[in-house]
This record gives structure tokens, C-alpha cells and sequence, in this order.
């Protein structure tokens, strides 16, 4: 059963494919790659499978992926920048209002929460491994979309994050459209 759904897949996505200019398929395979859990690797393999070529698969897979990343990357430290100035702000309206007890109180219980156990988790992920380990190994567990967002809460530089998603993201993509190349040469020679 699960090969004749991925075989509706591939046939629906090669129909799609047969319906639009030639131009526009390595848009559809980008679109596909901006899916978080589909993302280029994913897109690459569905776009070889669906008749694109593999190299434009490749790089139209990587500009979609990379593209959402860069989106997750720029706004998530926008929205990073907004709580940490408002947290300065709320501290130092606290400080100089010391003789307000409840006030002082509620800060200091809003500092002292414990990390999550999964933040506390990707906190020893990050000192272990660096951003590049992450970057690296974060596709094999989690959407670049996603770890690029930890990234960015943790504090990382978005030079920084947005440099190792984007050779992660090549590489990963590299590999499966390899694969797909390799297969579908073994398959169909």
C-alpha cells in the first residue's frame, strides 16, 4: 500500500509538472523546499522524480530551502531584539522603582523559571557541537526552519546561523539528489 500512495505522489507531481511551462517547474520544486519537513532534500528527489533536471532540481531545491531560512533568520532576530530590549526596559524600570516590592517580586520570579528540559537539551546540543554541528546534524532530527529559529532565540549571529544552514542545506541536498541520480541511473540505466 504505501508504494502505490508514493507512486500517486510521483505521478501527480509529474502531471503537475507536465502542465506547467518548463520555466515554472523549478519554481514549484523552490515552493516545495520552503516546506518545512519537505525542504530541499525532499523537493530535489520529488523534482528529479517528476522530470526536472537534476542540477536545476539542485539548485532551485537550495534557493527555496535557503530562502525560508533566511526569512525564519531576519524576522526571528527582529523578534529576538524586541523581547530583549523590552526585558532591559521592564529590568531597569524595576531597579528604579526599588521601594515597589510586588513589582521587584514579579521580575525576579519572571528571571528565575527554569529552562524547559528541551531547551536545557538543545542548550548542551549547542556547547557540544557549535552552531556548525548543529547546522550539520540538525536535518537529521529537525527542519532547518525550526533549528534556525533555536538558533536565533539562543542568541546566535544571524551571519553566523544563516553561513552553516546554508552549507548544511547544500550539502544535505547535494547528497539526496546524488542518491536520486544514482538510483534512478541503477533502476532505469
Amino acid at each position: 500500500m504505501p508504494q502505490k500512495g508514493i507512486m500517486n505522489l510521483i505521478e501527480g507531481l509529474q502531471d503537475l509538472m507536465s502542465h506547467v511551462p518548463e520555466f515554472v517547474q523549478p519554481l514549484i520544486v523552490a515552493l516545495a523546499a520552503a516546506v518545512p519537513f519537505v525542504e530541499g532534500e525532499l523537493a530535489s528527489v520529488l523534482g528529479i522524480w517528476a522530470g526536472v533536471n537534476p542540477f536545476v532540481a539542485f539548485l532551485a531545491a537550495v534557493a527555496g530551502n535557503f530562502l525560508s531560512v533566511f526569512v525564519v533568520v531576519v524576522f526571528g532576530a527582529r523578534i529576538r531584539e524586541a523581547i530583549v530590549r523590552r526585558r532591559a526596559t521592564r529590568r531597569e524600570l524595576v531597579a528604579a522603582g526599588a521601594g515597589a516590592g510586588a513589582g521587584i517580586e514579579s521580575a525576579h520570579s519572571e528571571e528565575a523559571k527554569p529552562e524547559s528540559k528541551g531547551r536545557q537539551r538543545f542548550r548542551r546540543f549547542l556547547v557540544r557541537f557549535g552552531v556548525p554541528g548543529a547546522s550539520l546534524l540538525g536535518p537529521l532530527a529537525l527542519p532547518t526552519q525550526f533549528t534556525s529559529a533555536m538558533l536565533v532565540a539562543a542568541g546566535v549571529s544571524k551571519g553566523w546561523i544563516l553561513l552553516w544552514q546554508a552549507v548544511a542545506i547544500i550539502l544535505w541536498t547535494g547528497f539526496t539528489t546524488a542518491v536520486t541520480v544514482g538510483v534512478l541511473a541503477l533502476l532505469f540505466g
